[in-house]
């Protein structure tokens, strides 16, 4: 068993998902490994992971606004140090998950036909967010 690992910084907008696929997969490539467990962990708590439908753009806006409903801005939250996006986000973040689990064989990542791995900042402003990628395979 032979082990890798990487950072990716991720510079967002604010609320948005911004895919990494390829730049995973061009990492991946790099690493000579075929076969393994990629593990992906976001390193905050108001950002997080996901696999999901990249062919279509409507299926990231209806999730941001069904994010947006579930976890208002605005809501009776005690707390708010950060302003009003502040415990909405952890709350999405909690929903979404912070880390993914990714099988790799022939060198690639083992994801269906439309699914692609996004980043998802919760934050109305911009942010740098960091990704930790760690390969474990032959």
């Amino acid at each position: 068993m032979q082990q890798a690992q990487t950072e990716f910084t991720i510079y967002t907008d604010g609320k948005a998902f911004t895919e990494l696929t390829e730049e995973v997969a061009a990492w991946l490539s790099q690493t000579g490994l075929t076969t393994g467990l990629l593990t992906l962990f976001c390193r905050h708590t108001s950002a997080s992971l996901l696999i999901n439908e990249n062919a279509a753009p409507a299926v990231q806006h209806d999730l941001l606004h069904w994010l947006s409903r579930a976890a208002p801005e605005g809501g009776p939250y005690e707390h708010d140090d950060e302003g009003p996006d502040d415990m909405p986000a952890h709350i999405r973040t909690m929903v979404t998950g912070a880390s993914l689990s990714i099988p790799v064989r022939d060198g690639r990542m083992a994801l269906g036909t439309w699914q692609g791995i996004f980043l998802a900042e919760h934050r109305t402003r911009p942010h740098a967010r960091s990704v930790v990628a760690h390969l474990i395979g032959d």
